[in-house]
């Protein structure tokens, strides 16, 4: 059967009137009728663009040249920002960064709750460059370069960029890019490292603050490991290898001490421990002050009884038991509950529990259940929570405190429990990942009378 050949695009760049922004941060203009998404193009602009698809409803084009730029524009920080995939937002300024992604999260809540009012909490902002502390780094050859190229995806493809920085990245691991590629160029099976994972926790504390996971598709000759190790031990980083699955993952340096790196809680007289491959916030100063507020917004007491759904390693749920009677929290794997109980222990906390258990589903057969909860702090993936929400209902906590990494599933979960008894005092952005399109929340449910 002979494929249908793709029809070229025009070469004619478009001149485009950008009307507004879409909710990935693209621009959006009309043209012949016809829905335009233009990469790099903010409100207001006028722009020369050149189309990069065409679709039944609508068409895709990127920013060849700004012809009337907006009072938001700015250079962006970082030389890759117009290559690189890892940030999509650079070139608009950060405060309109911010109110973007309010104006998001706001039209889409409003949109689902109805007549129900709610305050607007004051966006959580932090530092807007050397934020990320967390980041999986792709690897690759490049033959015409004759050089391994180490750092996130360009824009919508599979080619790496070649990047000397990064200005997202932890200044640690940032400036460990050059060396890293000079590295694995140097080893006998450069080619088969394919990743780094890399994670970083305060420093000044016990061993290493920096780790790196080497994913490797093939066995490592002795002299490469002596090259990587050698590595490590220079920088002052925790090496691990990958030669497999998730299990393979082991640390080769140092070879003693704790397999673990580190993060503070100040304002909880807390030191939370994390193996590199846990999940973990990504950015450090929004984890504390999201922390904070969440603590605010549950407006805990001695006598209370609290329920964490999606406690991670306990991020929320130890913060919680310093100012509870206790608090029960719950994640979806094994490992996440170990370490909620390890970091307890390190911490001299005795009225937290932990529990294992599949989150999407009903939760009333759970031991756990029978407890009388007077409030809920959930913290789900993008999927929302929106299965077990009933079974919350069930509970008839005061409060309910719900962190969220997609505003569209917190809206539709949102409204839901206006419509079943509760009402949204509260709702504000957080600026977890500064410039991309990225909107992280939390918003207050209280029980109504």
């Amino acid at each position: 059967m002979r494929r249908r050949r793709r029809k070229s695009l025009p070469q004619t760049p478009l001149s485009l009137h950008i009307e507004k922004m879409s909710h990935e941060g693209r621009g959006i203009a009309h043209h012949e009728g016809k829905v335009v998404f233009v990469e790099g193009a903010l409100t207001g602009e006028a722009v020369e663009a050149q189309l990069t698809s065409r679709r039944d409803s609508f068409d895709e084009a990127k920013v060849l040249e700004i012809i009337q730029p907006s009072s938001d524009r700015v250079e962006p920080p970082c030389e890759y920002a117009g290559i690189c995939g890892g940030c999509s937002l650079q070139h608009m300024q950060p405060q309109a960064q911010l109110s973007f992604k309010e104006a998001v999260l706001y039209e889409k809540l409003e949109h689902e709750v109805g007549d129900h009012t709610f305050e607007h909490l004051p966006a959580l902002t932090g530092p807007v460059q050397g934020y990320r502390r967390k980041a999986r780094l792709a690897v690759r050859y490049v033959h015409k370069k004759e050089q391994v190229l180490v750092g996130f995806r360009e824009k919508h493809s599979s080619f790496i960029t070649h990047m000397e920085s990064c200005e997202v990245l932890d200044p640690r691991i940032s400036g460990l890019l050059p060396a890293l590629s000079t590295l694995i160029g140097e080893l006998k099976e450069f080619r088969q490292i394919p990743q780094i994972e890399v994670a970083a926790g305060d420093p000044d504390l016990d061993g290493p603050s920096v780790a790196m996971v080497f994913r490797h598709l093939t066995p490592l000759p002795a002299s490469d490991q002596d090259k990587l190790q050698a590595f490590a031990v220079d920088k002052a980083i925790a090496l691990y290898l990958q030669p497999g699955g998730m299990d393979t993952i082991h640390r080769v340096v140092p070879d003693s001490g704790m397999d673990r790196l580190y993060y503070r809680l100040p304002e909880f007289d807390l030191t939370m421990a994390f193996h590199p491959t846990d999940f973990t916030q990504v950015n450090a100063d929004i984890n504390r002050k999201m922390i904070s507020r969440a603590i605010e917004l549950l407006a805990l007491s001695a006598g209370d009884i609290v329920l964490d759904l999606f406690c991670g390693l306990g991020n929320f749920t130890l913060p919680v038991a310093r100012r509870c009677l206790r608090v029960t929290g719950v994640e979806g794997a094994d490992v996440m509950v170990d370490r909620g109980y390890e970091n307890a222990s390190n911490n001299g906390i005795g009225n937290a529990a932990f529990y294992c258990a599949d989150l999407t589903k009903l939760m009333s057969d759970m031991p756990w259940m029978t407890d009388h909860y007077t409030k809920v702090l959930l913290d789900p993936p993008r999927s929302g929570a929106f299965e077990i929400l009933p079974d919350i209902l069930s509970m008839g906590p005061e409060r309910i405190v719900y962190v969220s990494c997609n505003p569209a599933t917190l809206a539709r979960d949102a409204g839901f429990l206006t419509a079943n008894g509760y009402s949204m005092r509260f709702a504000g952005a957080m600026d977890m990942f500064p410039h991309t399109a990225h909107v992280e929340a939390m918003a207050l449910f209280i029980k109504s009378s």
